[in-house]
């Protein structure tokens, strides 16, 4: 199932390709999803100001552990996506 959250998952683990993909799929079911425009327009270079965070979440992604990282983890994507 391709999901807003998968792609962004992919997206922190560097698979821009991959999330790019599901994003596409998701404007294609959902032509209105802003979110997954915005996305793309990220991934297609038009944010390259945000790079930098990408590896730095990625970074704490693999490493979390603990239910707090877990729930911080949770509130940058919200922030980060909405």
């Amino acid at each position: 199932m391709q999901t807003l959250t998968l792609a962004n998952i992919y997206e922190l683990q560097g698979l821009k390709e991959e999330a790019l993909e599901i994003y596409k799929e998701i404007i294609k079911k959902d032509p209105n999803n802003s979110e997954a425009k915005i996305a793309i327009r990220r991934l297609s270079g038009m944010h390259k100001k945000f790079l930098w965070v990408n590896a730095q979440m990625k970074d704490f992604f693999i490493k979390m552990n603990t239910d707090a990282e877990f729930k911080e983890f949770e509130r940058w994507l919200l922030k980060r996506w909405n």
